[in-house]
């Protein structure tokens, strides 16, 4: 237990040492390397280190630290807990998350960028032995930038989730996205994720059999501003659909996110 709050920790206050490049916008340093909920082939540069917080609903937070090893190859550790703001008992979440990504291939004019990536790292209230929201598990990861009043990129991911042992719904998934550049620090991401691979689990409810989810996937939305050149901090509205069974009291929820990099060698 005390080497989980250390391990949160430590990544939390990292945060306060790194800043140095911004995500969003035609002015970004580094590539959007996730939307939402989704990765995409975005990667860290050789020598940049990030650091990001996710706030969310049920006092979820979730840090993540990133290194970029070796060209084309990241590697990052990330770990979370549930009502760790607010009140009630702490419910840390049961083991670390993993993401490596490595570039296969990098964009042309006329071919997308191809990333294969490893992500155990779930989202929500860990519960059951699932997350609320899949971690995307075995993923590929392909994206493509357009010039259109700035930029515009669009994000496609096939993934293979295996580390929730709370059902045994392990069908294929796809994952679609986009992001839109505004002006030189904002950005508009949308990401929807068809849940093929979690739209036939069911939990005990008071003797009822529920479904985590409504099976009309996840859709959110979200904002992305880079303070100057150090911080990207966001906005996002997650489940536009109402999809989530469980958690989700009805209609969007409300998260935050603050990511800081820093380019150390």
């Amino acid at each position: 237990m005390y080497l989980k709050k250390y391990l949160l920790m430590l990544i939390l206050a990292l945060n306060v040492l790194f800043a140095q490049g911004g995500t969003a916008g035609t002015g970004a340093i580094y590539e959007m390397r996730s939307l939402i909920d989704m990765p995409t082939a975005g990667i860290l540069k050789k020598g940049a280190v990030a650091v990001s917080n996710d706030f969310m609903p049920m006092g979820v937070v979730i840090s993540k630290l990133e290194v970029g090893v070796f060209q084309d190859f990241s590697f990052g550790i990330s770990y979370g807990a549930s009502q760790l703001i607010g009140s009630g008992s702490i419910g840390w979440y049961k083991m670390p998350g993993v993401n490596v990504k490595y570039r296969v291939s990098n964009e042309t004019e006329s071919y997308p960028a191809l990333t294969l990536g490893f992500d155990s790292q779930g989202k929500g209230v860990y519960e059951n032995d699932r997350y609320e929201i899949k971690s995307p598990g075995i993923f590929l990861a392909i994206s493509k930038n357009y010039s259109l009043l700035g930029y515009i990129s669009f994000h496609g991911v096939f993934n293979y989730s295996f580390f929730e042992n709370g059902d045994n719904d392990r069908d294929l998934n796809i994952m679609v996205g986009m992001e839109k550049t505004i002006g030189k620090q904002f950005s508009v991401l949308l990401d929807y994720n068809f849940c093929f691979n979690d739209n036939q689990s069911k939990i005990s409810q008071n003797n009822n059999e529920v479904l985590y989810t409504k099976k009309k996937g996840y859709l959110n939305l979200g904002f992305r501003w880079s303070v100057g050149e150090d911080i990207t901090l966001g906005l996002d509205l997650r489940d536009l659909l109402d999809n989530g069974n469980k958690w989700n009291a009805g209609g969007a929820d409300r998260a935050l996110k603050l990511e800081i990099i820093k380019k150390i060698f």
